[in-house]
């Protein structure tokens, strides 16, 4: 297995900043922002040959933090567990603090192999200020800057220093392909919605663990923090996202990046769980996030959580209220389920199974073709002035989301209705669920359009 570093360090000394220079990636949200990272968060790196996991974890408070600090330093805990390795971050220009001592007491009683970085230096590798960072009883303090990449290489070297390395993996069968790495490889699944409706309880719910912290607050999450997953044998990237208000509410910086990552994690997922609040009802926000899910052209499930909290006449409420206000949505199944009872959620897996399988399915060209026919064969289009719209054959253009591209004669003419008829034929053959199906019109070059010239 692949070896595993954490880094640890109180709230604003550059964490987040190093995760990104070591895995050579943006995936960590940073801004001059104390408290920014809360959730454990992993990511791929790389020194030469040799492959390792980086854990980027909150701002660290051993000493009795109350409130949503004690979820975070639980976070921190679990992080410094499971690694074979902490990177112990601090700030040279702030200095040594209370803080840096009680979490190097900490760290001290770990039995973990830890290694000083001392954040910020860049220029100051000779300056008499790295001579405090010895009253940690750590180590020798490596001078490093994050934001810049200075002594990061060394730094990465120390910490892997005396970690064994793993049994190379076997290589693959000769008979392997790409379709065999498609089917292996994760299912993205993104867990959307608005802030405070349970999504980091039901990943937490899933995964049998506190992996997420989890807190009555609105806008607990501010990254999209991903977590592998494996069930039935199939393996998951389950993406907690920040959950998403109204333009005219975000007010803080912060949150108009954890927007930005929320979105971003949309259009790169494979299905999407838009997760609603029975208790709160269904609002504007939650169809505005409906919309851009369609937009992005995701497979998509709807759940409703905290479905054992509201009375019959709620529930009754909020059924007719995805009807009429979801209806863009009619072809994504809604479950109700309760998170934090854990009820509901094996058919929720279902559910989110049939939806990528529709939104990857193949139809054969001859399919697509037969249907069509049948399908002008039961309804003809409808003649525009002189033209008469004729479709031809279709074949698949693409996948997640499912496009059929209708080639024919004079299909700019064909109406929506038509369009919509033709989407409801081809969906019912393939029993399509949980994602949205384009149906694309290219007409061929009528040679007689120019006989007059």
């Amino acid at each position: 297995m692949k070896p595993v570093i954490a880094l640890v360090g109180r709230p604003n000394v550059g964490k987040s900043t190093l995760f990104n220079r070591i895995t050579k990636s943006r995936d960590a949200i940073v801004a001059d922002f104390p408290g920014l990272t809360r959730d454990r968060h992993y990511g791929d790196a790389q020194l030469g040959a040799r492959a390792f996991i980086v854990v980027d974890t909150g701002g660290f408070e051993p000493e009795k933090p109350s409130g949503v600090l004690a979820e975070m330093a639980r976070q921190t805990r679990q992080a410094v567990a499971e690694a074979d390795a902490v990177i112990f971050v601090t700030d040279i220009r702030a200095g040594l603090s209370a803080q840096d001592h009680d979490i190097a007491r900490y760290l001290r009683g770990r039995r973990k192999r830890v290694v000083l970085a001392v954040n910020k230096a860049e220029g100051m590798a000779d300056s008499a200020l790295l001579a405090e960072f010895h009253e940690l009883g750590i180590g020798t303090p490596h001078p490093v800057s994050a934001a810049h990449g200075q002594g990061v290489r060394s730094l990465i070297e120390a910490a892997l220093e005396g970690i064994p390395e793993p049994e190379p993996e076997p290589e693959l069968a000769a008979g392997s392909d790409a379709a065999t790495d498609a089917e292996t490889r994760p299912i993205r699944l993104a867990v959307a919605g608005r802030p405070n409706v349970g999504k980091s309880t039901l990943i937490n719910a899933w995964l049998g663990e506190e992996r997420l912290v989890a807190f009555d607050q609105p806008g607990t999450t501010r990254d999209a923090i991903v977590v592998p997953f494996e069930r039935g044998g199939r393996r998951y990237e389950l993406i907690d996202t920040a959950g998403l208000r109204r333009k005219g509410r975000v007010f803080e910086a912060v949150e108009k990046f954890s927007v930005v990552k929320t979105l971003q994690a949309i259009a790169d997922a494979h299905v999407v769980l838009l997760l609603l609040d029975a208790t709160q009802g269904l609002g504007e926000q939650d169809a505005h996030i409906a919309g851009y899910i369609l937009e992005s052209g995701r497979a998509v499930v709807v759940a409703v959580n905290k479905w054992d909290a509201v009375d019959a006449y709620q529930r009754q409420l909020l059924e007719r209220a995805l009807e009429s206000r979801l209806a863009f949505l009619k072809f994504a199944p809604v479950l109700q389920i309760s998170a934090l009872e854990r009820r509901g959620l094996s058919a929720l897996w279902r559910a989110i199974g049939q939806a990528y399988a529709s939104a990857t399915v193949k139809m054969p060209t001859p399919v697509l073709t037969r249907l069509l026919h049948e399908a002008v064969l039961h309804q003809a289009p409808r003649r525009a002035g002189r033209f008469r719209p004729k479709p031809r054959y279709a074949h698949q253009g693409g996948m997640n989301p499912p496009i059929v591209v209708v080639h024919g004669n004079a299909l700019e003419h064909l109406t929506p209705a038509y369009r919509r008829y033709l989407e409801g034929r081809f969906r019912a053959h393939f029993g399509l669920v949980g994602t949205p199906l384009r149906v694309e019109l290219r007409s061929g070059r009528n040679p007689f359009d120019e006989r007059g010239s």
